[in-house]
């Protein structure tokens, strides 16, 4: 099992983002935030990667803490500390899970398509962070 933490605040993968070439041709391309962060998370992970990628079908957790915030009164602040309050906001869970698995690709394993079992939700918490999980299913 590999596990580590992404520390800061999460990034939600952003829509890509067109451009021209000097030749005329369009392309598509991460927006900047969504592209530092899968670099940041890529760093993170090579730290706790396997000496060979994994192989095989993999099962993945994801816990997003997102900041509290401002607006919380001490009891609501409390209440989102104990995990009795979840965040209900935009981004969704699945532009979270997207960035991550792009992030892990050639860094714990060879293609996202390996993973068949994907795991993720968001808490809210005074340590803004990514906890992230990785084991390989036993069939």
């Amino acid at each position: 099992m590999i596990q580590f933490t992404v520390l800061g605040e999460p990034v939600a993968q952003g829509r890509p983002r067109s451009g021209r070439t000097s030749r005329g041709k369009t392309v598509l391309y991460d927006p900047k935030k969504s592209k530092d962060f899968k670099q940041y998370v890529g760093l993170v992970a090579s730290q706790h990667a396997p000496s060979d990628l994994l192989e095989g079908p993999l099962n993945v957790r994801v816990k997003v803490y997102k900041p509290l915030l401002k607006s919380f009164s001490k009891k609501r602040t409390a209440e989102a500390e104990a995990g009795l309050y979840r965040p209900v906001t935009k981004p969704d869970v699945d532009n979270y899970a997207k960035g991550i698995k792009d992030a892990l690709n050639k860094v714990i394993w060879n293609d996202d398509s390996q993973v068949v079992e994907f795991t993720i939700s968001k808490w809210y918490s005074s340590k803004p962070r990514v906890e992230v999980e990785i084991s390989e299913v036993s069939i």
